[in-house]
C-alpha cells in the first residue's frame, strides 16, 4: 500500500434498522485526496440479501437513524455554512429536508417514540464569539475568564463558552411544498428563504452541558448525561438526568455521588434502562483500564438501583464506540478481546453469549426482532457490514484489498519475567533479510488489532518488517494487564515491547536485527521516547505526539487534570522517574520528532521542548508540525496531509534505515 492508497480505505459507521426488519441504513467515510477531506454518504440495503445502494448524495453524510414508522431516516449533513444539522429524508430515497438550524452544530440526537419530534443536543454559543457578531474576527473578542479546571477539548478548542444543550423540534414534512426565496421589491430589498419549517424548542440552558440523547420507553424524558466543569480538581463521574420533554422538571437518575462514569445509555422495550458505565472510585479520576460493565437500572426513574449484568474483569466493553442495543429483553454490547472486538448477547440473568467472534473487529450494531446487522473490520477490509446468520452486505474492502501486500502474522512470546506478551509481525514478500521497525501503539489502555492497518501497509509496501505488540498497559487481556504500569510507565512495558522484538526476530530468518528501527504516536509517541533513552540499538526514531514531559502535561492538555496524575502520580521524583524528558540526555537515536499544531491531547509544547532539548545537546533531530491538524491526524486529519506524513515517514526511514 502506498501513501496514497489510503483513498481506497473506506470505513463503515454504526447502523441503524428499520423496526420490521426489512432494510438497514449506514453512512460511510473515506479519505478523498482531491476534495482533501473525508467524503461519505448514506446507504440503504433491503434485507435480507438487497444491494447496498446510495440513499444520499452529500459530501460527508453521516450518523443515519430510520424513525421509528420506518418511512424516514435522520442523518447528520453540513448545512450552507458549513456546520452539522439534522436532516429528514423518505427511506425510499429523495430530496433531504433541513430539520434544525442549530448554529453551534448538531451532536447527538434521537427519534421520539412517536416518530413526530427529534431531540438533539448542540453547543450554545456565546455571544460575541464564533461569529456571532459578523465582521468581528476571533482576535478582535474580549478575553476569556477561566474559573474552572478544564478549558478546552482536543479537535473543538475551547468549551466553558459554548456548552451543550438539549432541545427538541418537530420532524418536517418531508412531502410539504420546499422553501423559496423572495424576489427583491421596488426598494431593492430581498428577504431570505427559511431553512427549517420549525424553530427548536430548548430543554436545558446554563453552564452545564449535556451529552447524549435518548428517550423514554413512553417519550415523556430524554435521558441525558451532564458534563459541569469542575472548580477545583477533575471528577470523572457523570450525573444521569431524564429531561421532560414538556419543559416540566428534571429528574435525576442516576447522581454524581452514585458513582459512575456512563459511556452509553439505552432502553429497552419494556422501559428499561441500560447503561455502559465504569465506576472511578471515590477519587473520581481511577480511569486506568476502567471497569465498564452493562448495567440495568431498575426501579422508577427517581429511585434506580443498577444491577451489573457483566463482570469488567471476564469481558472488556470499554472499546471506543462501544454501546448497548435492545435485543428483545436482552442487550447487545461489544467486547474487545486480544486484538478483535466481538458481538455478545447479554440476557438479563447475566448470561454472556457471543454472536460474533473471530477475526473481526465490530464497530457497530442495530437489531429488529431477531434481525441483527453489525459493522466490522478484518484484516483485508477497514470497513463492512453484515447480517447476523448470512454474512456479508458489502464489498467495500475489494479496493482496498488490492493494494494490501502481507497479511500480520499472529505471535506470542515469553518476556523476560516469563510473562506472556501478544502480538503481530507482517513481512514483505521474499525470503529478505528486511530491515525491521517497531510499532507502538497509543493508550496506553488501548491496542493494536486485527483490522487492515494502513501504518504497517505503507512500511510493507516500503520494504520493511513490521513489528507490533500490545504490551503491559493495553486493553483487551484483563484489567490487571492494563493496570499494571500504573505508577511504573517505562518499566515492563517497555521490556513487553522490546523482548517481543528479540523474540519475533530471532525465530523468523527474514527479519535482520541488526537494522532496526522505532516509532510510535501518542503513549507509543512516550515509550518510543523513553526506549530511546535506554536501548541505543535502533538506526532512527519516530516520536509522534507524544506525552513527553508529565510536568508541562498537567497544565496545558485538554486530559492533564488527570491522566499524568493517574499515571505518573504527583509527586516530583515519580513524574521525573517516568518521565522522557527526564532522561532526553541519554537520547543518542537520530530522532524525526512529528505533531499537529492544534493538537490539545498532547500539546505541541510536548514536541518542540523535546525536540529543543536533543538539538541543544546535539543529537540529530527533525521536527515535522502540521498546521491545522490535532491529535486525530493519522486517523481523521486532512487526507493530504496524512499522505504528506507518510511521505516524510517514509524519507526519514530511507536516509536512516534504508530498505533496499
Amino acid at each position: 500500500m502506498r501513501p496514497v492508497d489510503i483513498a481506497s480505505l473506506t470505513s463503515v459507521g454504526r447502523p441503524s434498522i428499520a423496526p420490521d426488519g426489512s432494510f438497514t441504513v449506514f453512512a460511510t467515510s473515506r479519505p478523498d485526496l482531491g476534495a482533501d477531506r473525508n467524503v461519505g454518504q448514506i446507504w440503504r440495503i433491503d434485507l435480507p440479501d438487497g444491494a447496498p445502494r446510495r440513499l444520499t448524495r452529500g459530501v460527508s453524510d453521516s450518523s443515519p437513524q430510520v424513525s421509528p414508522d420506518g418511512e424516514r431516516v435522520a442523518f447528520v449533513r453540513a448545512d450552507a455554512d458549513g456546520t452539522s444539522q439534522i436532516f429528514v429524508i423518505p427511506a425510499s430515497g429523495g430530496e433531504p429536508v433541513q430539520a434544525t438550524e442549530a448554529r453551534g452544530g448538531v451532536g447527538s440526537f434521537a427519534w421520539s417514540p412517536d416518530g413526530g419530534r427529534i431531540a438533539f443536543t448542540a453547543r450554545v454559543l456565546e455571544q460575541g464569539r464564533y461569529g456571532t457578531v459578523e465582521g468581528r474576527p476571533a482576535e478582535a473578542e474580549s478575553p476569556r475568564r477561566i474559573t474552572g479546571i478544564r478549558w478546552h477539548a482536543n479537535g473543538l478548542g475551547y468549551i466553558a463558552d459554548r456548552p451543550s444543550h438539549l432541545f427538541i423540534i418537530d420532524v418536517p414534512d418531508t412531502g410539504a411544498e420546499p422553501f423559496y426565496a423572495p424576489a427583491p421589491t421596488a426598494t431593492g430589498e430581498a428577504g431570505k428563504a427559511p431553512r427549517v419549517a420549525a424553530e427548536a424548542m430548548a430543554l436545558t440552558a446554563g453552564a452545564v452541558s449535556h451529552h447524549g440523547v435518548v428517550f423514554t420507553a413512553d417519550g415523556a424524558h430524554v435521558l441525558t448525561v451532564l458534563d459541569e466543569i469542575e472548580d477545583d480538581r477533575r471528577d470523572l463521574r457523570t450525573p444521569l438526568v431524564a429531561v421532560a420533554v414538556d419543559g416540566s422538571a428534571t429528574i435525576e437518575v442516576l447522581a454524581r455521588g452514585a458513582g459512575y462514569s456512563i459511556d452509553d445509555v439505552s432502553v429497552a422495550h419494556d422501559g428499561t434502562v441500560a447503561v455502559l458505565a465504569s465506576r472511578p472510585g471515590e477519587s473520581g479520576i481511577d480511569f486506568i483500564a476502567p471497569d465498564v460493565a452493562l448495567y440495568v437500572l431498575e426501579g422508577p426513574l427517581s429511585a434506580p438501583a443498577p444491577r451489573a449484568l457483566t463482570d469488567p474483569d471476564t469481558v472488556d466493553l470499554g472499546e471506543v464506540g462501544s454501546h448497548i442495543t435492545p435485543l428483545g429483553d436482552d442487550f447487545l454490547v461489544q467486547n474487545r478481546t486480544r486484538g478483535r472486538v466481538e458481538l455478545l448477547r447479554v440476557t438479563r440473568d447475566g448470561s454472556v453469549h457471543a454472536l460474533v467472534d473471530g477475526d473481526i473487529e465490530v464497530g457497530g450494531h442495530a437489531a429488529a426482532g431477531e434481525r441483527v446487522v453489525f459493522s466490522h473490520a478484518t484484516p483485508r477490509s477497514l470497513g463492512e457490514l453484515s447480517l447476523l446468520g448470512a454474512g456479508p452486505l458489502t464489498t467495500f474492502g475489494e479496493a482496498a484489498a488490492a493494494h494490501v501486500l502481507a497479511r500480520p502474522e499472529e505471535r506470542e512470546i515469553v518476556a523476560r519475567d516469563g510473562y506472556p506478551v501478544h502480538g503481530w509481525v507482517a513481512v514483505p514478500a521474499g525470503e529478505g533479510p528486511f530491515p525491521v521497525i517497531l510499532q507502538i501503539h497509543g493508550g496506553p489502555h488501548a491496542s493494536y488489532g486485527i483490522h487492515l492497518f494502513d501504518e504497517t501497509q505503507v512500511l510493507v509496501d516500503a520494504g520493511y518488517a513490521v513489528v507490533y505488540c500490545n504490551p503491559r498497559g493495553s486493553a483487551g487481556y484483563g484489567r490487571a494487564h492494563g493496570r499494571s504500569i500504573r505508577g511504573a510507565m517505562g518499566t515492563v512495558d517497555m521490556a513487553d515491547v522490546l523482548d517481543f522484538l528479540d523474540g519475533v526476530v530471532d525465530d523468523d530468518a527474514r527479519l535482520d536485527g541488526a537494522r532496526v528501527g522505532i516509532q510510535g504516536g501518542s503513549y507509543g509517541g512516550y515509550l518510543t521516547a523513553w526506549t530511546i533513552a535506554h536501548d541505543h540499538r535502533f538506526a532512527g526514531a519516530i516520536v509522534e505526539r507524544g506525552f513527553l514531559d508529565p510536568v508541562s502535561f498537567q497544565g496545558t492538555s485538554d486530559i492533564g487534570s488527570f491522566f499524568g496524575d493517574e499515571y505518573v502520580g504527583t509527586e516530583p521524583d515519580d513524574m521525573a522517574r517516568q518521565s522522557p524528558m527526564a532522561v532526553v540526555r541519554s537520547v543518542r537515536t537520530p530522532t524525526l520528532v512529528m505533531h499537529s499544531e492544534l493538537d490539545f491531547r498532547c500539546p505541541l509544547e510536548q514536541a518542540t521542548r523535546y525536540y529543543a532539548a536533543l538539538k541543544r545537546q546535539g543529537t540529530e533531530a527533525e521536527m515535522l508540525i502540521f498546521p491545522g491538524e490535532n491529535h486525530e491526524l493519522t486517523r481523521s486529519g486532512r487526507p493530504r496531509h496524512r499522505v504528506e506524513r507518510f511521505d516524510a515517514v517514509l524519507e526519514w526511514w530511507s536516509r536512516h534505515l534504508p530498505a533496499r
